[in-house]
């Protein structure tokens, strides 16, 4: 088909372009007649500019506009016309002129529409999802999409700025744990042996180092076959960094940068030039998170002392059965946390109902929260007398109100919840769940319910001083937290095998807005410290060499200290375009059973296919 190749965009026309022959390629985005003229919105990636047919075309223009339906695909010719002043539409680019047209040809024609294509789509996920070339259609996608170009970019130019080479890393890998299950590959050529999909390029940036290649990053593919939960992707983006001869601060600093200079050269909002630094424990006391939102305040109290001294008898018996399990862990040489009871201070939501405190306490259990107990400080207070506690757990706190008020700093009219559990972190990330559903609920980080949230738009901290190891009950043996190749910070080196409680990692997190953006650590570059921490998590020298053998023999060649980090750029993205799923800024998401509607991946194959891969395909019996 011959057709006029655009002169212009749907988005670039202005009042200066006045009298110009132009020639537009589009889509119809909307149509509409008035007394004989004829009107089209024709819609590109870069805007909408209005079409006019007037009442004098010739009767083939006139009956081609007729013609015209949502989504033609349809080239062009006319003139640029100003709209008079009474009719300039201001919520559009190019509100200040129409193109008069010369003549329309259709290029191809659309079917009924599944949904309309607007600003935004309300059409349900799985139908945006099964017809997702026309969900990219609307505006909302387009400006996401093209935000994260323009994230990607930026990082980009940062990274190479600071001499940085971009390195690409193996698709198909050796088959290593890293935490999830690997997407596995089979091999024609080498019968029963596997490649497997990259989780990260973890190992491959590590032996980067080893080669000198001293400031690695990629914009890498990684995939995890994870059960379906949440907002995860079997596959998905991160920006690998990888640097050699550095320190923990180096790479915050550099991250820092590289965040400063992104959320400029994107959204045009300045970023402080240093992020909080919380510890790991002290996120956890604070917020019970180690993903805090810090848009709010709002933070948790510990009440152990003061519980002590209560009637209460289910916070006493939840401190000394914490209190035992530390003794006892003790004994064996193990370090662990007792009980503890924390306290949220809800400010002015005295009138909060028993069903809405409820569905707190709903929260709380999820996080394994035996209860959440709760009283409220009565706005009598405000008289000038003592301050007199009611409802709920009040009873039990009789003879110590003004202590209780005090320690917390409530005042008359507030909400008091609190939490208690053998184990600290129960207590902690139950009550942390509370605060978050609070959060959400009474908009705490929404301007305009709270117009000083509006400061705290993207509010960025690093959690650092991570736990190395996590004992797990259920094996009775460690678990290293993040992976084994991270360093213990040197402190704890004497003390490893002895007391792997205690060991902190030299490992860090960038949080934002309560989600985790990027994780990292200095790596381990000494073999003697790498077995010694594979054998604290029972991974025998064999074992070790078996799954890792090609790093640690690279290591027997001179590795420099090194470390890294590896920001989620889909996450990223996500947070910046203020959306809450990551499939909003990814093109061709899966949905949240891992499933392709638009092509129906995964799918079966051909058998043929199945025989030269030397693979038997076998089905779970039924109701199994």
């Amino acid at each position: 088909m011959e057709y006029r190749k655009r002169s212009s965009t749907c988005g670039a026309l202005r009042k200066a372009d006045t009298g110009a022959a132009v020639v537009l390629n589009g889509w119809v985005h909307r149509r509409r007649d008035h007394g004989g003229i004829s009107f089209v919105n024709l819609r590109d990636r870069y805007g909408i500019t209005q079409v006019v047919v007037d009442a004098d075309a010739d009767e083939t223009l006139r009956k081609t506009a007729d013609e015209l339906k949502f989504e033609y695909c349809v080239s062009v010719v006319g003139r640029v016309r100003a709209r008079p002043d009474s009719m300039v539409n201001k919520d559009m680019d190019t509100g200040e002129i129409e193109v008069v047209a010369d003549s329309i040809q259709i290029l191809s024609r659309c079917e009924t529409l599944p949904f309309m294509i607007d600003e935004e789509s309300d059409a349900k996920e799985e139908l945006r999802l099964k017809y997702r070339y026309l969900d990219l259609r609307s505006f909302g996608m387009q400006r996401r999409l093209a935000l994260r170009h323009e994230v990607a970019l930026a990082v980009r130019e940062h990274l190479a700025g600071q001499g940085f080479y971009e390195i690409e890393t193996p698709t198909f890998i050796k088959s290593t744990p890293e935490g999830a299950r690997d997407y596995l590959v089979p091999s024609r050529l080498y019968p029963g042996k596997f490649y497997a999909l990259p989780q990260s390029p973890q190992l491959y940036k590590q032996i980067l180092m080893v080669s000198g290649m001293d400031k690695y990053f990629q914009i890498a593919r990684c995939y995890r076959d994870e059960d379906a939960r949440g907002d995860r992707q079997p596959e998905f983006t991160q920006i690998d960094i990888e640097m050699s001869f550095v320190k923990r601060d180096d790479i915050l600093e550099l991250v820092e940068g590289m965040m400063g200079y992104v959320f400029k050269k994107t959204l045009g909002v300045e970023l402080p030039a240093r992020f909080r630094r919380l510890g790991f424990d002290e996120a956890i006391d604070l917020y019970g998170t180690d993903k805090p939102d810090l848009r709010f305040a709002m933070e948790m109290q510990d009440l152990g002392e003061l519980a002590l001294r209560t009637s209460f008898q289910a916070f006493k018996d939840a401190l000394a059965e914490g209190e035992a399990r530390r003794v006892a862990a003790a004994a064996k040489g193990v370090t662990q946390e007792g009980g503890a009871v924390k306290a949220l201070v809800v400010s002015g939501k005295a009138d909060y109902s028993r069903k809405q405190i409820e569905e707190l306490e709903a929260a709380a259990k999820i996080y394994r929260a035996k209860g959440m107990a709760w009283m409220k400080v009565s706005p009598a207070a405000e008289a000038g007398g003592a301050p007199r506690l009611e409802g709920g757990a009040s009873k039990f706190f009789a003879g110590l109100e003004a202590e209780l008020v005090a320690a917390l700093g409530a005042k008359a009219g507030d909400l008091i919840l609190m939490v208690a559990d053998a184990r600290k972190r129960v207590a902690c990330q139950s009550l942390g769940a509370v605060r978050s559903k609070l959060g959400k609920d009474l908009g705490l980080y929404d301007p305009s319910r709270h117009p000083e949230a509006s400061a705290k738009r993207f509010e960025f901290a690093w959690i650092v001083d991570f736990p190395m190891f996590e004992w797990n009950e259920d094996e009775a043996t460690w678990d290293t937290a993040h992976h084994m190749f991270t360093m213990p910070q040197e402190r704890y080196h004497p003390t490893l095998e002895s007391d792997p409680g205690s060991v902190k990692g030299d490992l860090y997190d960038l949080v934002m807005n309560g989600f985790e953006l990027a994780s990292g650590s200095i790596r381990i570059h000494d073999p003697e410290l790498q077995k010694r921490i594979f054998t604290i998590v029972g991974f025998s020298e064999e074992e070790g060499q078996k799954k890792f053998g090609f790093l640690t023999e690279a290591f027997k060649y001179g590795p420099p200290p090194h470390g890294g980090i590896a920001p989620g750029l889909d996450r990223l993205v996500m947070l910046m375009a203020g959306e809450t799923s990551i499939k909003e800024v990814i093109a061709f998401p899966k949905n949240s059973f891992a499933v392709s509607p638009m092509d129906d991946c995964p799918s079966e194959v051909d058998q043929h296919q199945l025989d030269e891969l030397h693979l038997r395909v076998t089905y779970p019996e039924a109701g199994k």
